[in-house]
């Protein structure tokens, strides 16, 4: 289909009848993005599909004095626009809404050489949004001709913090509760465990949306984008990884398992599934980078609950899910992490400029006494090796902080509901 400046017109009011979801749940990412609304830098939400960046997009443009040019390119009547169509619609934008100065650009990775027109723009003095699901494409096109342009965030399915704001806002602000209170979050905390925090899925419940999000993710990101004749391996590859999710891998171990590829491909396959924001792969700490590179990954999903639904899951599987949970906060907290595994292990090792080192373990509960003291374990060689005095556990529901002694020295460790550290 042509782009004509009719067509573009269609679209536009089409796409004007799109409105912020109701209820819309607040992110705590919004706190960042009003510091720098007033600034000339070009902002840009990165994250996967369905996480909920159109609705923050939508949500920002309904408090901005100018909100009319929004323009999103995930339509399938633009299959054939290319840069020579930005013009066009710059100059449709203006027909219909008069001279403005805020641009919202949503999944606008979807058209070559997108970086140009905004750059132009940028140049002109104007403020632009930008939306995109390719980590990858994202981060090669804005450093090539945008850097030092833009500011960067990323968008996660809900926190839990958020999912509580949306389920029982009464509850979320507070910093102290009584036996009900806590009780009520506990239960929503079930909940949320039960059913992640990507936003449809949260609000309708129906398995099949997952299961739509993980095709549309794998045919339209990774398939199609690579040019990926074969899709059997990558399938296998994808439901190996959610069956063991939290768990260590290497790319021979994958290649073994999978019984077919190289370790090269297997590298390749797993690097795709990291660019839409599928899953991570974590290196094991070291301070010599090339042993951070040779060492085996330990794997995690962007969900846990569209985890659940991709891979093959055992009942008994709640240490895992939680560590997978533990592990999304850190992202979303801007932490750079690690595992740890020398003669002991630790869960993560999660480090932040001008923010102390954190070193945590997840598990279910430590109602055993060997669960217990492996938890210990790992935690104070760990604590010792990174010279810090502080440690944690996370677990379902427990509580408490106990002083213990390794090689000669006292060592804290802060034992506490997940619960309670997401929300805190």
């Amino acid at each position: 289909m042509r782009i004509t400046a009719d067509l573009l017109k269609r679209i536009i009011a089409d796409q004007q009848e799109e409105v912020t979801p109701t209820p819309y749940i607040t992110r705590t990412v919004e706190g960042r993005l009003s510091h720098f609304a007033d600034t000339p830098s070009i902002l840009v939400l990165k994250g996967m599909r369905r996480s909920g960046k159109s609705a923050l997009l939508h949500h920002v443009r309904s408090l901005q004095p100018e909100s009319d040019y929004y323009f999103n390119f995930e339509d399938e009547r633009l299959a054939q626009f290319t840069t020579e169509d930005f013009q066009r619609l710059q100059e449709t934008f203006i027909t219909l809404f008069g001279l403005q100065r805020t641009y919202y650009f949503d999944e606008i990775q979807n058209i070559p050489d997108w970086e140009i027109f905004v750059r132009r723009l940028y140049t002109a003095g104007n403020k632009i949004y930008i939306t995109g699901s390719n980590a990858h494409l994202f981060s090669a096109e804005l450093g090539t001709r945008l850097t030092g342009r833009y500011i960067s965030l990323e968008i996660y399915p809900f926190s839990f913090l958020e999912f509580l704001n949306g389920q029982a806002p009464e509850l979320s602000a507070l910093k102290r509760w009584s036996t009900t209170q806590q009780g009520q979050i506990q239960n929503f905390f079930h909940h949320y465990c039960q059913y992640g925090g990507i936003p449809e899925y949260v609000k309708y419940r129906h398995t099949e949306y997952l299961q739509t999000l993980y095709e549309s993710i794998l045919y339209r990101d990774i398939i199609a984008r690579h040019h990926i004749v074969n899709p059997v391996t990558i399938r296998a590859l994808i439901f190996y990884l959610a069956s063991n999710c939290s768990k260590e891998t290497s790319y021979s171990a994958l290649k073994k398992a999978l019984g077919s590829g190289s370790a090269t491909t297997i590298s390749d396959y797993c690097h795709y599934l990291e660019e839409p924001y599928l899953c991570f792969f974590v290196n094991r700490y070291s301070e010599s980078v090339k042993a951070q590179m040779q060492s085996p990954k330990k794997v995690y999903f962007i969900d846990h609950a569209l985890a659940k639904i991709i891979g093959f899951h055992f009942s008994d599987d709640t240490g895992r899910l939680l560590e997978n949970l533990v592990f999304i906060e850190l992202k979303r907290r801007e932490f750079e992490i690690y595992y740890y595994k020398e003669n002991k292990e630790c869960d993560f090792i999660a480090r932040k400029p001008a923010h102390d080192t954190l070193a945590i373990q997840v598990c279910k509960n430590l109602h055993e006494p060997k669960t217990r003291q492996r938890e210990y374990d790992g935690l104070l060689e760990a604590l010792h090796r990174l010279t810090l005095s502080t440690g944690y556990i996370l677990t379902e529901e427990e509580e408490e902080r106990v002083t213990l002694e390794y090689d000669g020295q006292s060592y804290t460790i802060q034992i506490l509901p997940l619960w309670k550290w997401l929300i805190t």
